[in-house]
């Protein structure tokens, strides 16, 4: 074999090897659409939260998606100030911070949605719809297996 590009069969033939690939490629495609808005992929995933949840406390907020609480901070102080998140003191304990998705936050994300959809729309294009439901089930089977 004298393909430069060939990957190791050892490598192709663990599915762990194979789901990092693809979850990297996934990564890369959608920071990149993130990228081009000034986001990252843990704006999103604060929006996500927010909308799903409900308002938190930031450090709730940070512990439930497992970001370390001064980049959490960081996140929300760039929501903060485009209008997608708003901070509050909670009246029963004024060291505590609660966040809150905003209207503005609610329609961003319905976009950000849009462009992790299309992301994975184009990475899956080869599977059909069948083979993508079965796949969304196995990986959602191995997800909610992971220790917590």
């Amino acid at each position: 074999m004298n393909d430069p590009d060939a990957v190791p069969p050892r490598l192709t033939g663990l599915s762990t090897y194979l789901l990092s690939r693809v979850g990297k490629a996934a990564r890369t495609a959608l920071g990149e659409r993130l990228a081009e808005r000034g986001l990252r992929l843990w704006h999103m995933a604060v929006l996500a939260a927010l909308d799903d949840f409900g308002p938190h406390a930031q450090r709730d907020l940070a512990a439930r998606l497992r970001i370390d609480p001064s980049d959490l901070a960081k996140a929300v102080d760039q929501l903060a100030a485009a209008g997608q998140v708003e901070r509050s003191r909670d009246p029963a304990d004024r060291r505590r911070v609660s966040v809150t998705i905003t209207p503005v936050g609610r329609a961003a994300l319905a976009e950000l949605d849009g462009e992790a959809r299309q992301v994975q729309e184009e990475l899956l294009a080869p599977l059909d719809p069948a083979e993508r439901a079965q796949l969304h089930a196995l990986l959602g089977r191995i997800f909610d297996a992971l220790p917590r």
